[in-house]
This record gives structure tokens, C-alpha cells and sequence, in this order.
């Protein structure tokens, strides 16, 4: 009985680990920026997505507002064309890995394979830039984070995620109160925008910018952020 106890209590430890977004067991994780410099970076995932990321984009220029998006490699290569508007926008690729699966007890070579494709075809893009990764669905353990370790890849996560927090019918209106709240100074904020099912979530990104920046919040890449706080 003893022994399932700790058998149970190592694999609880485990998974809180796995989806930690503020610790992982090697290499650096980021989850927000400097707290005494107030800057926000918005960041959008799984895309990019026609219809979905050009209309994020023109949001995004209306208000000139920079951000972030991890892309997936699978996306990535079916619509190149948007990576190229979403960098001439001014804005930061990030890698997303090339299938979005959830980096548990993986393979290395398949963590490789999902890192390594998508690195290339952010390249091929044209950004030249650092490229950070962010896991799947926030998962990761053992294989993936000793291969960033390796590589020296930083990973980078979030402190404010309204789709996890709200109940999924959520109107944009609750999203953009609940980021526009939670928000403290360098906090790395996560939208997902790119499918029908988070339309709200789309709706509510011009209400977060107007609300963030009525609290004299500037927007900058991830790689800004983190700059800024050096």
C-alpha cells in the first residue's frame, strides 16, 4: 500500500510538472517579462490560419500594436503567404512545434524532428531573429525540455490565458476584463484566435489593446520583453 502511495505521488509530481507554465526540469522557461518595466507582449498560437490570422493582423496594424506568434509547421507550410504578412507587420515568429502534439514522454527524435522542421521553415520565412519555442498545450517533460537544453532554446509560456480560465462560451467582452485585470506589468499574454470556436476570443482583442493601453501599457514582441527587463 505504501509503495502505491509514492508510485501515485511521483506521477501526481509529474504531471504538475509536465504542465507547469513556470518551471520545467531543463533549460530555461520564460513565463513573463520584468515586473518594473510596464510592457506587455501579446502572443497569438497555432496558426497561421487564412482568414483567422489576416484578420488578427489588421486588428493588430489598426491599433499599431506588435506581437507574437508561434506558428505550427504543418500551418506554417500550407499558408506561407501569411508568414510573410504576419513579418511584414512588424511582428515575432515563434516555433510551435510542426504537428502541435503534446510533448510527453516523446521520442528524441521525434522532438527533433518537431522542433528542427519548424525552425527551418521559420527561417525560410525570412525572420532572422532568436526563435523561441512554446510546448503544446503547455505539455512538456523529460525528452522535449532536455533536447532545448541542448540546443540552447529558450522556452516561452504565459501568465495570463484567458481560455483556460473563462468558461468556454465566454463573451469577448468577459475575455478582454478578465486579461485586462490579470495583466501585471511584463506579463506574456496567450489568445488563441485562429479557429471559429474562439471567435470571442478574436473579437475581444481590440477591447484588451484599448483597455491595457488606458492603464499606459506599451506592446512589444516577446523578445522586446524580455529585452527590456536585462
Amino acid at each position: 500500500m505504501k509503495k502505491l502511495v509514492i508510485i501515485f505521488l511521483i506521477f501526481t509530481g509529474l504531471w504538475q510538472i509536465s504542465k507547469s507554465t513556470e518551471f520545467q526540469l531543463f533549460g530555461e522557461l520564460i513565463s513573463h517579462g520584468s515586473r518594473f518595466e510596464k510592457v506587455i507582449a501579446l502572443t497569438f498560437d497555432d496558426g497561421p490560419k487564412p482568414v483567422y490570422t489576416e484578420r488578427v493582423l489588421k486588428m493588430l496594424a489598426d491599433q499599431r500594436v506588435k506581437a507574437t506568434f508561434f506558428v505550427v509547421g504543418e500551418e506554417l507550410a500550407r499558408s506561407p503567404h501569411l508568414t510573410a504578412e504576419i513579418l511584414r507587420g512588424g511582428h515575432q515568429l515563434g516555433n510551435h512545434s510542426y504537428s502541435h502534439s503534446r510533448m510527453l514522454l516523446k521520442s528524441p527524435s521525434f522532438v527533433a524532428n518537431e522542433i528542427e522542421k519548424t525552425d527551418k521553415l521559420i527561417r525560410k520565412s525570412g525572420f532572422e531573429e532568436k526563435i523561441y519555442f512554446r510546448p503544446p498545450f503547455g505539455k512538456k517533460l523529460f525528452t522535449l525540455p532536455y533536447y532545448l537544453e541542448q540546443k540552447n532554446i529558450t522556452s516561452v509560456t504565459w501568465d495570463v490565458d484567458p481560455g483556460s480560465a473563462l468558461r468556454e462560451e465566454a463573451s469577448a467582452r468577459e475575455i478582454a476584463d478578465y486579461v485586462i485585470d490579470q495583466a501585471e506589468n511584463g506579463s506574456i499574454i496567450l489568445l488563441h484566435v485562429m479557429f471559429v470556436t474562439r471567435k470571442n476570443e478574436l473579437a475581444a482583442v481590440p477591447m484588451i489593446i484599448e483597455g491595457l493601453r488606458e492603464l499606459d501599457y506599451e506592446f512589444v514582441t516577446v523578445d522586446e520583453l524580455l529585452a527590456s527587463g536585462q
